[in-house]
């Protein structure tokens, strides 16, 4: 990204309003180079999430998509909560509706229901346990043996994870629209070209392209393999965001984004309609606001905080 004038104003404008709203501006690695680095943080969505929450701020902008700012409100419930645009929503998360997962519930109810973080806080208040990409099987195999699993919302993920674990778990059958375009075809194709580079892949992609990876893991994960790995060059199959992130981080490391059927440049059109002007108006006129019902996100907390006292 080459800065222009207007960046840089626009950027300088983030940072005045950040200190005059007492605000802390979070970006997802999948959000555009120009929001990342005018971020008191960069990562995944619960760790900005509970970032946020070691902080001062009273504002928090979350830079990602409308279910990660939901679930900075539901750990930060005093803490208000804009997103730069109301429509950057997700393919993954609106696969699985409330609704639909509640008849699912009251129909099996000696289920344990496992979600992914990737999905709406009217999900999270419905189920038993939350997980992440970097702690899914741990938590799946925190869960008795006898128990039967149901998986939601990501069945890529979920496939990944019954592998790894050996549970035969129900799973839902959402997707993220951006990673299922990864291919085997093409990623095989660019592996010719890049002989010694290593395939870096998010296990929300299709299991052709997991297998073909080395290494198989969250975004968060992905900064720590390349910075110890001893290779040079790596092709990272999740959404062309993160190639920013990587080459800030690892600046004498080469990134080649993962290849589709049809372009070298995956990119989640939701992540996507966050800009800086946007998020100078959010910060100006204090919206728009992500809000919940204190009974929602209260029952929504419970699955994080069973998550969560697996690691202590």
């Amino acid at each position: 990204m080459i800065a222009t004038a207007e960046t840089t104003e626009l950027q300088e404008r983030v940072r005045e309003l950040k200190t005059q709203r007492n605000a802390v501006v979070l970006a997802h690695n999948y959000q555009v180079p120009e929001l990342q680095d005018v971020a008191d943080f960069v990562g995944d969505s619960l760790g900005l999430s509970f970032k946020a929450k070691e902080t001062d701020a009273a504002v928090i902008l979350f830079c990602g998509v409308h279910f990660m700012a939901e679930t900075a409100k539901i750990v930060n419930p005093k803490k208000t909560v804009l997103l730069p645009d109301l429509e950057a929503g997700c393919s993954l998360a609106d696969s699985c509706d409330a609704r639909s997962l509640a008849r699912w519930k009251e129909a099996h109810p000696d289920v344990v229901i496992v979600a992914y973080i990737n999905c709406t806080a009217a999900v999270k208040a419905l189920v038993d346990i939350i997980c992440t990409s970097s702690n899914a099987v741990k938590v799946v195999d925190s869960i008795p043996a006898d128990k039967k699993i149901l998986f939601v919302p990501d069945q890529n993920l979920g496939q990944w994870v019954g592998a790894q674990t050996g549970r035969q778990m129900i799973l839902w059958p959402g997707a993220c629209s951006t990673h299922v375009l990864f291919t085997h075809k093409a990623l095989f194709r660019l592996k010719q070209e890049y002989s010694d580079a290593k395939i870096v892949a998010h296990p929300e992609c299709l299991p052709a392209v997991r297998l073909m990876a080395d290494e198989v893991c969250s975004t968060e994960k992905m900064v720590g393999y390349c910075r110890n790995s001893v290779a040079h060059e790596f092709i990272i199959a999740t959404e062309s965001g993160m190639l920013h992130r990587l080459k800030k981080e690892l600046p004498d490391k080469v990134f080649i984004p993962g290849p589709t059927d049809t372009c070298h440049c995956n990119e989640c059109s939701f992540m996507k309609k966050n800009t800086l002007e946007k998020a100078v108006a959010a910060l100006e006129n204090l919206g728009p606001e992500v809000t919940l019902d204190e009974d929602t996100r209260r029952r929504a907390l419970v699955p994080i905080e069973r998550m969560l006292a697996l690691g202590k």
